[in-house]
């Protein structure tokens, strides 16, 4: 939250646009932070704001532009977290259908203009820039760094989240237009657009910061990824050559002295250094040989233990029904009395 108070901080200083910029910029701070209400057929300008720079530029803007004095009122409100949070309602009484046709949301037969006026969005970059700035200083939003990378504006309607998505289309920016929650908003995800967004709009510090601890955020993502994945190979390689150590074992039991000495000696290593690698295991060997060699060695040695071990199985299996009938036939041999 602490960054997009910052981006807005350095949008709402900016002080050397144009008239006609500015204008753009204060009729999108207009309908994408309120609009106009009738009250008693009487016409009110309102405003709401969660940056309070936001809202004193407008304020500026309105006097200095146009004529006209606002009020600013500062609401707390809950959220549903318990938190509170303080809004900065700017509001026009008296003269708001006059500042409501200077604007251009009335249009000269006095009908509400539901997007942005033509003369916005049709006209030079300066005031498509402004316009994107006052929507985003009215309702937008930004990721924090280290998350899903978004930048979004909520639009009071479709017709609102259209006028942007053209305008954004003008800046060289696809902003594609969705609803979420009964909410119509635009949205921009692609990091990049994010950033030449913000640098358009006129937070080129901000969007270095944003730029820089997103950045930082990935970087500690995948560093955190690939210790995630060193420690699954660490533990898969310490199972498997735990397991080998067990088989290694059992082959020296069955073998006994009758083993080959290359592949002794290559069973002895897997004995005495359980943890190591094949890799390190053969840079231990006398001489050294390669992983592949010393992994061999121990394969044939598990491969001749195995077939040791059922060669003396079948030898007892065939050797079993002899030692049955000798023993039924002795009966039979002995003299009788």
């Amino acid at each position: 939250m602490a960054l997009l108070d910052d981006v807005k901080s350095e949008l709402a200083a900016i002080d050397n646009e144009l008239p006609a910029a500015r204008k753009a910029q204060a009729t999108s701070m207009i309908r994408f932070g309120g609009g106009l209400r009738l009250v008693q057929r009487q016409i009110i300008v309102q405003a709401q704001f969660d940056s309070l720079d936001a809202a004193q530029w407008l304020q500026n803007a309105i006097r200095d532009l146009y004529g006209h004095e606002a009020t600013m009122t500062q609401v707390s409100r809950p959220t549903p977290s318990g938190a509170v949070v303080q809004r900065y309602v700017i509001q026009v009484d008296r003269g708001g259908a006059a500042l409501a046709l200077q604007t251009g949301l009335l249009d000269r037969r006095k009908h509400l203009v539901l997007g942005l006026p033509a003369e916005i969005i049709n006209g030079n970059i300066a005031q498509v820039k402004a316009a994107w700035r006052g929507a985003f200083l009215a309702h937008g939003a930004l990721s924090d760094p280290g998350k899903a990378s978004f930048l979004e504006v909520t639009c009071p309607c479709n017709e609102a989240a259209l006028a942007l998505a053209g305008a954004a289309r003008r800046l060289g920016i696809t902003a594609k237009p969705r609803q979420l929650r009964s909410s119509e908003r635009i949205t921009l995800k692609d990091p990049d657009a994010i950033e030449r967004m913000l640098i358009l709009m006129g937070a080129p510090h901000s969007a270095r910061e944003w730029t820089g601890k997103r950045s930082d955020g990935e970087a500690r993502g995948k560093a955190n990824r690939l210790a995630n994945f060193d420690d699954a190979n660490m533990r898969r390689s310490a199972k498997a050559a735990a397991e080998a150590s067990e088989k290694v074992r059992r082959a020296f039991e069955i073998l006994g002295d009758d083993i080959p000495d290359n592949l002794k000696a290559a069973g002895q290593l897997r004995l005495d250094h359980g943890d190591a690698s094949l890799e390190e295991l053969g840079r231990l060997a006398d001489p050294p040989i390669t992983k592949d060699a010393i992994a061999g060695r121990i394969r044939r040695l598990l491969q001749l233990a195995d077939k040791t071990e059922k060669a003396r199985a079948q030898k007892a299996t065939q050797d079993k029904p002899q030692s049955s009938t000798q023993a039924a036939a002795e009966p039979d041999a002995q003299p009788a009395e």
